[in-house]
């Protein structure tokens, strides 16, 4: 199929949270060695509390990814809570109309969700950020998408740049955040947000592709 149904996707949100609580000990450890090792922690925290809301309910995949983001807008502090809470919220508008969840529709979402982030933040790509992840994702997903690929093959284009993406993160400096502080010797290190943007991602593509 070259789509999936929105009323039955809400299992997309459910490994997005399992995927966070896997990696919580993983993203602290990178954050822990240019930054205040805590990443893990508070994306952890944002995602159980999400999970602890959602329980019981019937949810489709938007109206979880908006219950994500509002729980990350709300509920946790630092710069993270409110980058990824508009990802997710971003991701939830542009398909909360939508019955069906085709290339097009997807390729809204993810515009959406990093032009949202890059209007709030004053990082660009080389900062050493998310957005090292998340901008050559959205562009890797489009020209795929632009180029007649289908569903499946753009999500595949959109992981590969994902991880090229954050894997770039080591050898840049920190332009943002208090790693910033420290010049040279924030090289060598991968971004904690860039590595949790590339779960996140990695996570979509694969959970999608897994029901369609």
């Amino acid at each position: 199929m070259s789509s999936f149904k929105n009323a039955e996707a809400g299992v997309i949100v459910d490994k997005l949270i399992k995927t966070i609580q896997e990696q919580r000990d993983y993203l602290s450890e990178i954050d822990g060695k240019i930054g205040d090792g805590d990443h893990g922690i508070n994306m952890n925290k944002g995602f159980t509390m999400c999970e602890e809301k959602l329980k019981g309910q019937t949810y489709n995949m938007s109206e979880g990814l908006c219950t994500l983001g509002e729980t990350l807008l709300e509920d946790i502090g630092g710069s993270m809570g409110p980058l990824y809470g508009l990802l997710f919220d971003e991701l939830s508008a542009a398909s909360e109309d939508q019955e069906d969840i085709d290339v097009e529709v997807f390729g809204k979402m993810i515009t959406g969700a990093a032009e949202g982030i890059q209007e709030i933040s004053p990082a660009k790509l080389g900062d050493k950020t998310l957005l090292d992840t998340l901008i050559p994702a959205k562009e890797a997903f489009i020209i795929a998408k632009e180029a007649g690929k289908d569903f499946s093959e753009c999500l595949d284009a959109m992981r590969d740049a994902a991880k090229k993406g954050w894997e770039s993160t080591k050898d840049m400096i920190a332009k943002i955040g208090r790693s910033s502080r420290l010049g040279e010797r924030s090289r060598g290190v991968l971004d904690a947000g860039a590595t949790s943007c590339y779960f996140i991602l990695d996570c979509l593509a694969s959970s999608i592709q897994s029901i369609l």
